[in-house]
């Protein structure tokens, strides 16, 4: 289990490393003037798939580890805070701090996958 586990997780971090030096060139340009509406939603997707690699490594220990996910509609928001709390078969994953931290990806999670389409289309 925990050999298979290491190399899920490794897995996941090299496609969140990928991701990041992929996105980096378009980043930075962007940070030097105001991104037009492609590029802004660009920047929306790549932020959105930056968390939800991270959710992935947090969903491969609540599955492997503590036994799977809540199954309701606030399985995210649990996921996230059970990180921080030591299982029968591992310690805490994420301090308080980083769970504050990573609040605000959730959210954009959520908004960007739950935006009225209205919103898609303007700009």
């Amino acid at each position: 289990m925990w050999d298979r586990l290491r190399k899920q997780v490794a897995l996941e971090r090299e496609q969140l490393h990928r991701l990041l030096d992929t996105s980096r060139p378009f980043m930075e340009q962007c940070a030097s003037s105001p991104p037009n509406s492609a590029e802004l939603f660009a920047l929306a997707a790549t932020l959105h798939s930056f968390y939800n690699g991270i959710e992935n490594i947090f969903k491969r220990i609540a599955v492997d580890l503590d036994g799977g996910l809540a199954d309701n509609e606030f399985w995210h928001r649990e996921l996230l805070d059970s990180m921080a709390r030591p299982s029968n078969y591992r310690p805490a994953i994420l301090s308080g701090q980083m769970i504050e931290r990573l609040d605000d990806y959730l959210a954009f999670r959520h908004f960007f996958r739950h935006r009225p389409q209205q919103a898609s289309k303007t700009g």
